[in-house]
């Protein structure tokens, strides 16, 4: 069996982050709990995915932080897995990988899911990179600094 590589101590926010929630599972189930699921089967049954799968990606983004297991909501003895801040903190990563995948994955005619603003009913402005002063930024815009504890 293949060991998978630990970013958890490494340098990069970016690959700390994909560390704790990199992959495809983690970020459905992240996105699911976004519209709406809080239980196991919810879970199951939006994402079709095996069951000691989706226990493992539970239990890692409960440890992880981004979901809290809680008694469930109507009494019952199941429990259930909402946001914590730190999981609705990716509601803007959420919605980047949703925009960008109605950018470049799907033909102009052909159907998809969209996130619609609750109270206008109008689909969300695209997501933009924007400076201190407002300005729009690219990647050549940017550079990375690295922040030194000495």
């Amino acid at each position: 069996m293949v060991t998978r590589t630990r970013f958890d101590d490494s340098e990069c926010p970016v690959a700390r982050s994909v560390d704790a929630i990199g992959d495809w599972w983690s970020l459905l189930i992240v996105r699911d709990a976004f519209d709406g699921s809080r239980r196991f089967g919810e879970f199951q049954r939006s994402l079709g995915v095996a069951k000691n799968i989706l226990t493992a990606r539970l239990r890692s983004l409960v440890a992880g932080g981004v979901l809290e297991s809680v008694p469930a909501s109507d009494g019952s003895a199941y429990r259930e897995y909402v946001l914590t801040p730190k999981g609705e903190a990716l509601f803007p990563v959420i919605v980047a990988l949703r925009q960008w995948g109605e950018q470049n994955f799907f033909a102009p005619d052909e159907p998809h899911s969209q996130l619609v603003d609750r109270r206008q009913g109008h689909r969300l402005r695209p997501l933009e990179v924007l400076s201190a002063d407002g300005r729009r930024l690219s990647p050549d815009d940017t550079t990375v600094h690295k922040i030194s504890t000495e």
